[in-house]
């Protein structure tokens, strides 16, 4: 299967201006890559730098060095590969709606939105017309046992747990080549977390690339290709 993300010789420090200009290493040297249809979890405790790994490929936060290569378009050809660490904002914001999706545990949305329109509009940037991604949308909330009489309201009202799944909803509905999930199944029940399970296998066989951060063992061991131990790329190991 072909490389869709490739990490060479990232590295990742914060300077801590309020501080005398303290540098805080966090990671170094990262390098891996995923293939379509992968996932890859990052593993490691709290602290290690899992999070900024992906803030780093989604383009939050900026590399100090290194590379962050992405292979856009799908299929075994793939399309325009693309240096995410010296990427322009604009190429970045394009490569989020076309490229590369991210799902984490908070939702933010704009007020008065309904659900299913919230979990829909990713589809429809990506050329889908309202009526199907609406339809889409339905299809994701139903499975991910969000009540009827909740799709057209607005999901701030809504309890952490349904917004969670909305935020997946949301997540999964587009077609990406690679996949971010930042702890997608924290604070869900049994049957919702089998359902996220059921998502990342039907992305896979689809032949996207995901990278994932999951702190719960069951749901990782379920859904891991491999686990990375983000603990080899500490910086000051690198120095």
């Amino acid at each position: 299967m072909p490389v869709r993300l490739y990490l060479n010789n990232v590295g990742k420090s914060f300077t801590m201006h309020l501080q005398g200009g303290a540098v805080i290493p966090v990671v170094g040297n990262v390098e891996f890559s995923v293939n379509a249809g992968e996932c890859v979890v990052l593993g490691g405790p709290s602290g290690a730098g899992k999070s900024s790994i992906l803030k780093m490929i989604y383009g939050n936060y900026r590399c100090d060095e290194g590379q962050i290569l992405v292979t856009t378009g799908a299929g075994e050809a793939g399309g325009e590969i693309v240096n995410i660490a010296g990427a322009e904002p604009r190429r970045i914001l394009q490569l989020r709606q076309d490229t590369i999706g991210y799902v984490s545990q908070f939702l933010r949305t704009i007020p008065r939105v309904s659900a299913e329109d919230v979990v829909a509009e990713p589809l429809v940037a990506q050329g889908a017309n309202e009526a199907e991604g609406r339809e889409k949308a339905r299809e994701l909330l139903s499975r991910l046992n969000v009540p009827e009489r909740l799709w057209t309201l607005p999901p701030a009202t809504f309890s952490g747990g349904e917004q969670q799944r909305v935020n997946i909803a949301r997540g999964f509905i587009a077609h990406y080549p690679i996949l971010l999930l930042d702890e997608p199944t924290a604070s869900l029940d049994a049957a919702n977390r089998a359902v996220v399970v059921r998502l990342v296998e039907e992305k896979k066989a689809e032949g996207v690339a995901m990278v994932g951060i999951l702190h719960d063992q069951d749901v990782r061991n379920e859904i891991a290709d491999r686990i990375i131990d983000v603990t080899s790329f500490h910086a000051e190991d690198a120095a």
